[in-house]
């Protein structure tokens, strides 16, 4: 189908730019894999500037929803596409750091989604993704893993599980609240005063929740994952409010 586009109202050039292929989109005239007129054409047709059209696709790249790609050729343009995992987390990120949220606030929202995703993959997870996991965790195991290389496989593990549980919009909000804390959980691994001793404690607690998804038993997962995440996440909070005191 092809989208018809019209002159947009001139206040706010940009935002309105937006609202325009925010309307087409809900209305099912451009849907993920779609690209773009070019630059050259569409900016007249919406009646607005290249470079309030350039802002436009810039704050759509940045929310995850479109891909730009600069020169010529069958890849050049802009194009939707749905990646809002890394939007997401990006965006909680800096509110975090700007105070929108506090750490307890996201310690909180992590064991509701995960222990929502643990419960769910231990009924719908297929085997595929149980195999998925467990390399995951083996490759935890090895010896010599940096501390950088533990943190970004704890995460896909959760991330994982997540995606196993059958609904992409905790999968995607499990991943955006896990992101928003990850450098934090990469900084208090970092300073861990035995990190052998920890990195072995996160592994059986890992292989433990596993064990309970594969087996069913979504009760005592959820239960787990939610002494997991306090067990560590929890003393980030426990240092904010020292540190803010």
């Amino acid at each position: 189908m092809t989208a018809e586009w019209r002159p947009v109202r001139q206040s706010r050039t940009h935002e309105l730019v937006l609202e325009s292929i925010e309307e087409r989109v809900l209305a099912g005239e451009l849907k993920a894999g779609d690209r773009l007129p070019p630059e050259r054409e569409l900016a007249p047709t919406l009646g607005v500037s290249r470079s309030a059209l350039r802002e436009a696709l810039r704050v759509m790249e940045t929310i995850g929803v479109l891909v730009a790609h600069a020169g010529r050729g069958p890849d050049a343009g802009a194009r939707i596409v749905r990646n809002p995992d890394d939007a997401l987390g990006r965006l909680l990120r800096l509110h975090l750091a700007l105070g929108s949220y506090d750490l307890q606030d996201v310690l909180e929202a992590r064991v509701t989604l995960e222990r929502s995703s643990f419960e769910a993959a231990a009924r719908r997870a297929s085997e595929d993704d149980l195999a998925q996991a467990e390399e995951v965790l083996a490759r935890m195991r090895e010896p010599g893993l940096t501390v950088t290389e533990f943190n970004e496989l704890d995460t896909l593990f959760h991330v994982l599980i997540a995606r196993s549980s059958g609904n992409r919009l905790i999968s995607t909000l499990t991943s955006a609240v896990r992101e928003s804390v990850r450098t934090l959980i990469l900084k208090a691994e970092e300073d861990a005063e035995d990190w052998a001793a920890t990195a072995a404690a996160l592994n059986a607690q890992h292989a433990e929740l596993l064990r309970l998804v594969r087996a069913g038993d979504g009760a005592g997962a959820a239960d787990l994952v939610e002494e997991h995440i306090r067990g560590f996440h929890g003393t980030l909070v426990d240092d904010r409010t020292e540190t803010d005191r």
